[in-house]
């Protein structure tokens, strides 16, 4: 017990780096799924193709695959990259930090982006016409009307995808990225008590689990104010 209280500050630090690359994969993920879910709507067939390859490879493939496919894959690009174009010798060794968070990101922009192109559907078309009628450019009305009404059918879908990807961080522990996960591994493999330190992670993501619940829950409040239920 006494080991677990003094390795448990060095667990709390990689919960911090848990968090960043949580928020910053999630970003990169809203990010594709907007561009995925403008794509698939658009008028454009090479548009909409790209967009459903993109997603459909995505959704048809394991997160772990996926994750190793483009951490050692993009390793590759980038070292061929540098010796092609700039005759750049020396091997480069890509930041876990960076590959995590992309991967992470890049996986999950498949799902948000279905998760928009939904909620983008679900927009009565008549609000955005009424937009146009009153005099407001394509600007005004994607930022005054579509987002805050799509934002109000898409947030359910956001929550269950950020709670997911929150968790699937976990695998970022495989490419060496010294986060909670890893370190928790590194505890229980010097202690022998290995089951302690992964319960004491699985604590921590109940937690970050609980809290953004609570954040959505809130978000949704604000979202939905002035809406009538039935």
């Amino acid at each position: 017990m006494d080991e677990l209280f003094e390795r448990l500050p060095f667990i709390l630090d990689g919960a911090v780096i848990t968090v960043a690359v949580s928020l910053v994969s999630a970003v990169v993920a809203l990010v594709l799924g907007l561009l995925t879910a403008t794509a698939k709507l658009s008028r454009s067939r090479l548009a909409r193709a790209v967009a459903t390859v993109y997603t459909t490879v995505i959704r048809g493939v394991p997160d772990l695959v996926l994750m190793l496919l483009i951490f050692f894959g993009g390793q590759l690009l980038v070292n061929h990259i540098a010796y092609e174009w700039f005759g750049y010798e020396d091997y480069i060794d890509v930041n876990a930090f960076i590959a995590g968070t992309l991967t992470i990101g890049f996986i999950f922009g498949a799902y948000m982006g279905e998760t928009f192109r939904g909620a983008i559907l679900s927009v009565p078309v008549g609000l955005l016409e009424a937009g146009y009628a009153y005099g407001m450019s394509k600007r005004q009305v994607f930022f005054r009307i579509l987002i805050p009404q799509m934002m109000r059918h898409a947030l359910p879908g956001i929550g269950n995808n950020w709670l997911v990807l929150m968790k699937t961080t976990a695998l970022v522990a495989i490419i060496g990225l010294n986060e909670m996960v890893f370190r928790a591994g590194q505890s229980g493999g010097a202690t022998r008590e290995p089951f302690v330190y992964y319960l004491v992670v699985a604590v921590i993501f109940l937690i970050f689990t609980t809290v953004s619940i609570l954040g959505l829950r809130l978000a949704e409040k604000h979202y939905s104010a002035g809406v009538r239920r039935a």
